[in-house]
């Protein structure tokens, strides 16, 4: 599939004409706050912002969804929500597309489970991150300011227009559908996005050392350098809301006499509820032994059970921490620990 290009102006009718067959979804200006929002004119969506508060996850893991719906009359009955509508999400930077592929090692390996439905109607439309805020370190989990990697089609400003990567066949069939908006990339526009591309990189200022940590933490599992770090913690689990690869969820059951529902919400292993079992007994009763869990489950278990590390390095944890607790200090302060 070769590169093109489309000029800036042609965005807007791209989105009416993608409005005619897919829910777009794109982000959305809210008093400053950017998030992934369902829109139907393109002039209620941005594409001039850093990176979104919440992560592309919310549109294919929603925040609070219905499984199924069950009723008792006569005989048992159960009923699934459709979830067939084509979508099309618009504007995600390289770090949230990373995160749909670790979350795919989650979720399409359950049967029937609506994200893999809705992983297969989503057409990912990804744009390079331009300027990187001050706490991304994508390029230390084997990730790019510019990746193309996990998108259908992916976007590079280059200045009057955007440079065109098509990477899949649900992104080959968007564009032959509108391949009047398009036209072929020269080399002068390979060149200018080689030029952003490189400044992307060199905008990136914070670093995690990443290498051998799965063995150093195996070899720090009983620190007290994790009671340290929890000190200021307050529990708040803000960390795992905005992070686009936590996917920790509770189910409950919503009933009245004769119906009901099956939902699952958005939930935290920082949350200390969270692993308490029916007996009473919770394996990880202290904050030291869940925030240990968050920094392992990323860097530790996720590599070893999955082969790709857990974090996209999107710095988002970071930004809203209210104590300032910084992952990729604590990675890198763990180097310095004695086991």
């Amino acid at each position: 599939m070769k590169d093109m290009i489309i000029p800036k102006e042609k965005i807007n009718t791209l989105v009416e004409r993608a409005l005619t067959e897919y829910k777009v979804v794109a982000p959305v200006d809210n008093e400053g706050v950017v998030l992934f929002k369902p829109i139907t004119d393109p002039s209620q969506m941005t594409l001039e912002f850093s990176n979104t508060k919440i992560p592309v996850k919310a549109v294919l893991l929603e925040q609070t969804e219905t499984l199924f719906m069950f009723s008792r009359g006569k005989s048992a009955t159960v009923h699934y929500p459709e979830n067939g509508s084509k979508v099309m999400v618009l504007g995600v930077r390289p770090c949230d597309a990373e995160s749909l592929a670790v979350l795919d090692h989650v979720f399409l390996d359950e049967v029937g489970d609506p994200y893999a439905t809705k992983r297969e109607n989503t057409v990912c439309v990804g744009l390079t991150c331009t300027a990187p805020g001050i706490n991304c370190f994508c390029t230390s989990v084997n990730g790019s300011p510019f990746s193309a990697e996990h998108t259908d089609i992916h976007l590079t400003d280059i200045g009057d227009s955007y440079y065109v990567e098509v990477k899949t066949d649900k992104g080959n069939n968007l564009v032959k559908s509108m391949s009047d908006l398009f036209s072929p990339a020269t080399e002068d526009h390979k060149k200018k996005k080689k030029e952003v591309e490189e400044k992307a990189v060199n905008a990136i200022q914070r670093h995690m050392h990443t290498d051998g940590l799965v063995e150093r933490l195996d070899d720090l599992f009983e620190s007290p350098y994790w009671r340290n770090i929890s000190l200021k913690c307050l529990g708040c689990a803000a960390c795992t809301y905005v992070c686009p690869t936590c996917h920790c969820f509770d189910m409950q059951d919503e009933t009245t006499l004769t119906k009901g529902a099956r939902i699952r919400v958005w939930d935290s292993c920082m949350c200390s509820e969270y692993t308490v079992h029916a007996s009473g007994y919770n394996p990880r009763p202290e904050r030291m032994n869940r925030i240990r869990n968050r920094v392992y489950h990323k860097y530790s278990y996720f590599p070893k059970n999955c082969a790709v590390i857990g974090c996209v390095g999107c710095g988002r944890c970071i930004d809203v921490c209210p104590v300032n607790i910084d992952i990729i200090d604590v990675v890198n302060k763990s180097s310095e620990v004695k086991p």
